[in-house]
């Protein structure tokens, strides 16, 4: 969320967004709870609104698909790979600008790449219908990937590189993911995750420099 702008006219507008920050938490975290406690299946939408104290349809417009209000990172995950992409060093590829972040965010047990914690990991993986829908953020990214690496090294319209290149840093991060999550369902602490992630992001990413590590460098 952006901060409030010094001029006066424009604190309502930053007030409004609070507001609604505030209510999309408190929608997010109220069905978390009962998710967990009960199931992802077993709560509905009605009784989500009843416990946040908000109206059904306040719950719909904040998240308009079930499965949302357990992914509500959704749009940092789907487009955190493009936006590291874009804002790589100059002279850093972008290999090696996505190694750096992930190597970051394991430090950092950070639940975006799946340091959720064994309760919230074994809620994803028991639902079919979160699964699918990481399922369709995993493909978003890649595709958003694609567009960036396109963009950010000129391609000519049809140029096939771009979407290998995704389709092969897409799947390592896809890949390190479901082990994050794997271990945090088995009920490994964080600190014990990160250790094996870290050496696992040296492998992946060790495999894929002879094919991309000259890609999509930054010029200095």
């Amino acid at each position: 969320m952006s901060r409030q702008a010094a001029d006066p006219g424009a604190r309502p507008d930053g007030l409004r967004a609070r507001k609604k920050q505030r209510t999309r938490e408190n929608i997010s975290s109220t069905a978390t709870e009962l998710f967990l406690e009960r199931g992802y299946d077993a709560v509905t939408i009605a009784e989500i609104a009843a416990a946040a104290d908000v109206a059904k349809m306040t719950v719909t417009n904040y998240f308009p698909r079930k499965e949302d209000l357990v992914l509500d990172l959704a749009g940092e995950y789907v487009g955190g790979l493009a936006a590291v992409v874009r804002a790589r060093e100059p002279g850093e590829s972008a290999l090696h600008a996505l190694r750096r972040a992930y190597e970051a965010a394991a430090r950092e047990r950070d639940p975006v790449v799946g340091f959720s914690g064994p309760a919230f990991a074994g809620l994803l993986v028991s639902s079919p219908a979160l699964l699918a829908r990481l399922r369709e953020f995993h493909e978003e990214r890649e595709n958003r990937l694609a567009d960036a690496l396109a963009a950010e090294t000129d391609s000519a319209a049809g140029d096939f590189t771009p979407r290998v290149a995704a389709a092969l840093l897409g799947s390592v991060h896809r890949a390190l993911f479901e082990e994050t999550l794997r271990r945090a369902v088995a009920g490994e602490p964080n600190d014990v995750i990160a250790a094996a992630v870290l050496g696992y992001i040296a492998t992946a990413f060790d495999t894929l420099e002879p094919a991309l590590g000259t890609y999509a460098v930054r010029a200095g």
